[in-house]
């Protein structure tokens, strides 16, 4: 049986879509247009303006201000002080126009102290770490730190670094690509089909990442796919909805499979880095899965 909201007497609620369960603490402040769920925790101090709405089992610390157009969904945590903004272009006195929303998905972490701009999204499970400027979306699961964020991993994952090492239930595979170079290092030819368990209809090659940021952050339906560096250092996130690795590419004699249904996030690239993509289909933008929610719904059928 559900319990109904608690109160503390030094808090002040003057909204009534409060969900059953939830603890509202001393000198909270929420505004009478707030929608907050069910079993959620407002510590001491912690301000909610009208356009908010909250999810459930959220945790929101002491010292957060949560203004106007600010969407928590589920099982978020907000640490102390954290602080969320709702203008671009903030003047005193001046009417502000429609205000980005920011979205924090589900099972978000934010750490204490991190600054939220306004109209980003912060990915289902990312994790934000203290003290960090979040400028632009984070995607699913991302670790982030620093100002501007940067990703540095991935949530749940460790690092990958030979075939052998590998947990059963892995779909991945660490290929060994035996190109070798000639006296002048340039590389030399390699039978691409006596090695991969595809046959390539598409090549692209992608140099680095825009502003040290990621790239993919999706799944392909029907497409597989080997990565190979040809030159720098990335690292490849990978994801089945059961098991996460984090492979890093540094090197054109070791490759990555990676099978259709496996979610992909490519970080942490160096100045000089450049990935080349073999593909088994040709490009359909309709068979990619950019929404991890809904690749989880893929890869667990029923």
């Amino acid at each position: 049986m559900s319990s109904p909201p608690t109160f503390h007497p030094n808090a002040l609620c003057e909204s009534k879509a409060i969900g059953s369960g939830t603890r509202i603490w001393a000198f909270a402040h929420i505004l009478r247009g707030a929608v907050i769920g069910s079993d959620n925790n407002i510590c001491d101090h912690v301000f909610i303006e009208n356009d908010v709405v909250i999810g459930d089992r959220v945790t929101v610390k002491c010292g957060v201000q949560l203004w106007d157009g600010i969407r928590v969904e589920d099982d978020v945590f907000i640490g102390p002080n954290a602080t969320f903004t709702n203008d671009l272009f903030p003047r005193s006195r001046v009417p502000r126009k429609a205000m980005p929303p920011t979205l924090i998905r589900r099972g978000a972490s934010i750490g204490a102290n991190a600054t939220i701009l306004p109209g980003v999204t912060v990915g289902v499970g990312a994790m934000v770490g203290a003290g960090t400027v979040i400028t632009a979306d984070v995607p699913a699961n991302a670790v982030v730190v620093g100002n501007p964020a940067r990703i540095i991993g991935y949530a749940g994952s460790e690092v990958i670094s030979s075939q052998s090492e590998l947990p059963a239930e892995a779909d991945w595979q660490i290929f060994t690509t035996q190109i070798n170079t000639d006296s002048r290092g340039r590389l030399s030819a390699w039978s691409l089909a006596s090695t991969l368990p595809f046959v390539p209809q598409r090549l692209y090659v992608i140099d680095g990442a825009p502003d040290g940021w990621a790239r993919g952050g999706g799944a392909y339906v029907r497409s597989h796919q080997f990565l190979l560096a040809t030159h720098g250092t990335l690292t490849v996130a990978m994801d089945n909805g059961r098991q996460r690795d984090m492979i890093c590419l540094s090197s054109p004699d070791r490759g990555l499979y990676v099978p259709p249904g496996i979610w992909t996030l490519q970080f942490g690239h160096s100045a000089d880095a450049a990935l080349l993509v073999l593909a088994s289909e040709l490009y359909d933008p309709s068979e990619r899965i950019a929404d991890y929610d809904e690749f989880l719904r893929a890869s667990r059928p029923g």
